[in-house]
């Protein structure tokens, strides 16, 4: 009995682990749908009008990069955490929520600041939904590991703590963000392409 409890258990993770990479990939894939294909006049150049798409350019390497690295972070926690429960399920689903809902503010900051209007609305848009991200990240971590909850017991301490020293300032980082809108859109922007090129760093195993 045991062992069919410990197998009810794994599979349960792999469900949640699969649900989860196919809403990733799922949002990955829409933000390039966003950017969408320009029209032009037949007098017109395409050139250029690829060209005058660069915020939307922008806006879908460092969303990609972001999405990417919590998808990278995500599958990192399912090493150490062997089993799930409601709340980490329903924490799970609200991360993910966060996760597709990513796309939108992604085209809201690259349409907005290629027209030079509203850009600072639409950099706190962007950057308030990472920060709200980040939250949920921090708190399914924490709820999971807290205790050891839902913790392999052949991870060791010094792994859990090693992990949530790297998760925890995660919305702090963000939000230090969007006072920098104030200055710049472009601040802001590349102050999250820069944490995501650093949360890429690998992590000790």
């Amino acid at each position: 009995m045991a062992h069919n409890g410990e197998t009810a258990h794994h599979t349960d993770t792999q469900r949640l682990e699969a649900f989860s990479d196919g809403v990733f990939a799922i949002a990955i894939t829409l933000l390039i749908i966003e950017i969408g294909v320009p029209h032009v006049e037949a007098e017109g150049s395409l050139t250029q009008a690829l060209l005058d798409l660069w915020p939307s350019y922008v806006g879908y390497v460092v969303s990609f990069l972001t999405i990417g690295v919590m998808w990278v972070n995500h599958h990192h926690m399912f090493k150490d955490i062997d089993r799930c429960d409601h709340t980490l399920l329903v924490l799970n689903m609200l991360l993910l929520l966060g996760i597709a809902f990513v796309p939108f503010p992604t085209a809201v900051v690259a349409e907005y600041v290629r027209e030079g209007r509203h850009e600072l609305e639409a950099a706190l848009t962007y950057g308030g939904t990472f920060v709200v991200i980040a939250i949920v990240f921090d708190a399914f971590w924490l709820y999971a590991s807290r205790d050891r909850r839902l913790i392999d017991p052949h991870v060791s301490d010094a792994r859990l703590r090693s992990r949530t020293l790297r998760y925890l300032p995660g919305p702090l980082l963000y939000a230090v963000a969007l006072p920098l809108a104030f200055v710049s859109p472009w601040i802001t922007l590349g102050w999250y392409a820069a944490l995501a090129v650093f949360w890429l760093l690998p992590l000790n195993e």
